[in-house]
This record gives structure tokens, sequence and C-alpha cells, in this order.
């Protein structure tokens, strides 16, 4: 159950990151991150009064307010640098560097008690290398600074995303998700505020928007569902990816050629996520 949930999120991760960075051409990424946040956080407290989640434990020991507004503030982040970096064009260097986010996750768990036998974490390098692959980096063509940069703030900012995610799911993954939706609302807020604009969406982009919010909210649910129902570490490796989910998009979509690499990355990480099911 845990994989099949973090295997969802990673599917609506990357179909959101997709929508968001085709936007982001058009748009300021801060104004589609913006409206998409604040779309998700509307989502989440409709959530919050159908399930009755609100009387989970939010402070002390093991509460999900901390983490959950810690996970808002870098992922908030990270979502600028990735919505930017894709903006920019090259997807192939950002994308791959941003996918490994995980590792700080995956180390936190395993420092923390995880252990996975030797055919588990087999299938954890090669999905981590299959999604780097997968994602078409661009190595041929060199590292231009401005797309590297924020690959690595990207990274960054989800890795630590992720492990607070982890941490506040064991109280209520759905109270993380919203917390984290309260925090990057007042930074919404403030931005709007700040640049006198909410973004110059017209009609027909709205829906886009909206998905983007809902998907993302519910990438984000899954994953916290899926690190309590078994191991955070596979849970956090399968969710990461996403990067497969976006490439796939941008060749049927936007006509991006899939690249040698790519077809490997994907079969690395299909024979990887396959172990890991299995053992």
């Amino acid at each position: 159950m845990a994989s099949i949930l973090a295997l969802l999120s990673s599917i609506l991760w990357g179909t959101a990151d997709f929508e968001g960075g085709r936007l982001s051409k058009k748009h300021a990424p801060l104004a589609v991150l913006g409206f998409s946040q604040v779309v998700g956080l509307v989502f989440g407290v409709v959530l919050m009064f159908i399930s009755g989640a609100w009387h989970a434990d939010a402070f002390g020991e093991g509460g999900y307010l901390i983490p959950g507004i810690v996970a808002g503030l870098f992922g908030y982040f990270g979502l600028f640098c990735l919505y930017a970096g894709l903006s920019t064009g090259r997807m192939g260097v950002v994308s791959p560097i941003s996918s490994m986010s995980v590792v700080i996750p995956l180390t936190y768990a395993l420092i923390n008690g995880d252990r996975l036998s030797t055919i588990t974490s087999m299938g954890v390098v090669l999905a981590l290398v299959g999604v780097f692959c997968a994602s078409g980096p661009e190595l041929s063509q060199g590292l231009p600074i401005k797309p590297l940069l924020l690959a690595l703030g990207a990274a960054f900012g989800f890795g630590i995303a992720l492990t607070s995610i982890s941490i506040g799911s064991q109280s209520s993954a759905l109270m993380t998700m919203v917390s984290m939706r309260g925090a990057t609302f007042i930074v919404t807020v403030a931005l709007a505020l700040k640049f006198h604009t909410m973004g110059g969406f017209s009609k027909k982009e709205y829906p886009s928007l909206i998905f983007i919010g809902v998907a993302d909210f519910l990438a984000n649910v899954l994953l916290g569902v899926a690190c309590t129902k078994g191991l955070v570490s596979i849970a956090m490796v399968l969710g990461s990816l996403f990067p497969i989910a976006t490439a796939l998009l941008a060749f049927k979509f936007l006509r991006e050629r899939l690249q040698k690499v790519q077809y490997i990355g994907i079969a690395l990480a299909v024979t990887g996520v396959a172990l890991i099911s299995a053992f």
C-alpha cells in the first residue's frame, strides 16, 4: 500500500510540475506558485472539515504544526526555484538535479532506524540513478550557472520539505499539508501586496492553476500517508520519481524528444521500483 501511494504521489507531482513549468514560461514563476498554493490551501481546508482531521495533535513532541510550517516555507522556496529553472527551457539541467532532493530525507530515515535489505538497497540505487537519467541530463552542453543554481536550490528546498513532511505526518498527514499551505499563504499575500499583482492570468488558465494546486496538495498528502504505512526511506525514493512523469508529458505535449539516456533511465527506474516492491 505504501509503495502504491508513493508512486501515485510521484505521478501527481510530475504532472503538476509540468503544468507549473509550462505556465511559468508565460507568467512570473512566483505568480504561478502563489496562485496554486492558495488553491491548495482552500482544497486542504475543505478536506480538513470533511475528515475531522483538526483533532490531531498540533504541538508537542510528534505534533504536525512546526514540521508543517517548515515544510511549507522550504517547499515554497524549492518550487520557486524549480518553476524558475524550468521556465529557462533547461529542463535537462534543472529536473535531474532537483530530483536528488530525496537524498536528504533518505539519509534522515536511514540514520533514524530504517533498515533495507541488500536487494531493496539495490532497487533504491537503481531508482535514483534511473530518475536522474530519465530527466535527460544535458551534461554534454555544459552546466549554465543560473539553471544549475536554481536546480540546487530546488533540491535543497524539497529535501528539507520532504523530511519535515515525514515527521509531521506521523501525527497527521493532512494537517501537516494544511499547515504547509497556511504558511505559504502568508508568504503569497505578502508578495502580492509587494508587487501589486494577482499574476495577470486569463480565465482559460484558471483550470490549469486549480489543477496544479490540487494535484500538488494531494501528492504531498499521499506521500505523507505512505510514510506512515511503511519505511520512510522507500516512500521517499518512490515519491521522487516525479521527473519521469514530467519528461513524458513534455515529450507528449511539447514534442520534446527523449534522449537515449532518458530511455535507459526509465528502464533503470522501473527495474528499481520492481525490486523495491517485490522485496
